[in-house]
């Protein structure tokens, strides 16, 4: 029998929330960002789902190479360009879509021949500093790879710092101030694709013809100052794992690794089979938990490898064999991502490939 822990992927919810997507980009092309295998959800397991969306967008060449396998027959772009010049073969010979935000890109394609019309997106710099050309070259840019034999410029790309609802417009970079970065671009023909989750959700002044549906599309609200079902939005993913054993502490007994928590009183704790190689966060911090039948039980003491202490006060029916939600439906990731000093991109995304995905 395999370890009792598992994530549980919920296609019916991607579904929701790629209809609820789809709808608020109305007539726009729309990409679902599915990097780092799904944000941790499994891209193989979930593909087919992604139909309604118009193309796929991801990191790694490779998954690329495994959709088209699996007979993926809509776009796929290449969000982050092909990384030397062996990649352009794999680009040609499946038909992918890729980012251009360096020189050494544009050199590389002059020196390839391609068999297929080669699209391309041209990505600026619109005040994020990560990759891209500044807007004031995106004509010369533009241009440039127009003269190139069988490549095809589809649109301009940014992406935006701070699209969340709660981030004040007299931030560093708002919406507005990235948009206004933009605006030497505005009068030129070639379409744009600005929007990501955040900016779909509460920005249509970008007014931009394709986005790019990345956290939204799993359930997960692009700002954690919203909760998901704010947002009609329902998570893709439960973590769960059951209570292998219980403990019964005396007042002065201490729970793991380092000893840091040492108990007040007698207390009843649970060992649940979940750990930092699970990927779940080690971060100390107060106020820590998991939910048991709906209720809240405190995580204690250090995270170890493969398990986790809880405890069981207030929840006196646990027993040895009952499930825990580590996030999901009832216990939002951001929450305890939260809980732990951290983002829940980045605990979906850590969540180990030793966890069974199990569709639902």
């Amino acid at each position: 029998m395999s370890r009792p822990i598992e994530a549980l992927i919920d296609s019916s919810a991607l579904k929701h929330n790629l209809t609820l997507l789809k709808q608020k980009a109305g007539n726009r092309f729309m990409w679902a960002v599915v990097k780092a295998n799904a944000y941790g959800h499994d891209l193989g397991l979930l593909l087919n789902d992604f139909g309604i969306a118009d193309g796929l967008a991801l990191l790694d060449i490779n998954e690329a190479v495994a959709v088209r396998a699996k007979g993926w027959k809509k776009p796929v772009l290449l969000i982050e360009g092909f990384f030397d010049f062996d990649d352009l073969q794999i680009v040609d010979d499946l038909n992918l879509e890729t980012l251009v935000h360096s020189e050494w890109q544009i050199e590389l394609l002059k020196k390839k021949s391609f068999e297929n019309k080669l699209r391309v997106h041209i990505k600026l710099n619109s005040g994020m500093n990560r990759l891209g050309f500044k807007p004031e070259r995106a004509a010369e840019v533009k241009g440039e790879l127009e003269k190139l034999p069988n490549v095809e410029v589809a649109d301009f790309v940014t992406h935006f710092a701070n699209s969340e609802k709660s981030y004040r417009s007299d931030g560093v970079l708002p919406v507005s101030r990235q948009l206004a970065n933009l605006s030497v671009i505005q009068k030129d023909s070639a379409q744009k694709c600005f929007s990501n989750s955040g900016a779909i959700l509460w920005h249509p002044e970008a007014a931009d013809d394709a986005v790019r549906a990345g956290i939204a599309m799993y359930g997960i609200s692009p700002d954690d100052n919203f909760d998901s079902c704010d947002l009609n939005l329902i998570p893709v993913m439960t973590l769960r794992a059951k209570i292998l054993g219980v403990q019964q502490l005396e007042k002065d007994d201490a729970v793991g690794y380092g000893s840091k928590f040492v108990a007040s009183r007698p207390m009843r704790t649970g060992i649940v089979a979940c750990g930092y190689a699970d990927g779940y966060p080690r971060q100390k911090l107060e106020n820590r938990y998991v939910l048991i039948n709906g209720k809240k039980a405190p995580v204690i003491g250090s995270i170890s490898m493969d398990m986790m202490n809880v405890d069981l006060s207030a929840i006196p029916e646990a027993e040895a064999g009952n499930w825990v939600e580590l996030w999901g439906k009832n216990l939002s990731v951001n929450e305890v991502a939260k809980l732990h000093g951290s983002i829940g991109y980045e605990l979906l995304a850590n969540l180990s490939t030793r966890v069974r995905r199990k569709r639902i």
